[in-house]
């Protein structure tokens, strides 16, 4: 299960990165992996320190999702009818 953590909480340890702090003490201290916090890390200084602010998906990232959206109904869609007639010539026989 992911953990969900507020943005003060982020903002505040990648404050302590900023000030000295290692990745590896930070991940022991706070009980998150060190991955996350370089994240978190890239994220403040993408959004010039407010972790709040959301990011605007570019318009090629808004239209890969909704491709793969598609793609996942077209695929359910196949796997149903091939159940159907998987049913329906079993029943012929």
């Amino acid at each position: 299960m992911r953990r969900k953590f507020d943005n003060e909480f982020k903002t505040t340890v990648v404050e302590l990165l900023q000030s000295g702090k290692s990745v590896g003490d930070l991940s022991e201290e706070y009980n998150v992996q060190g991955n996350t916090i370089r994240r978190w890390r890239r994220e403040y200084d993408q959004k010039n320190g407010d972790l709040s602010k959301k990011r605007e998906p570019s318009a090629s990232e808004v239209e890969l999702s909704r491709l793969k959206k598609e793609l996942r109904d077209i695929k359910m869609e196949r796997d149903i009818l091939k159940k159907a007639v998987s049913i329906f010539s079993k029943s012929d026989s």
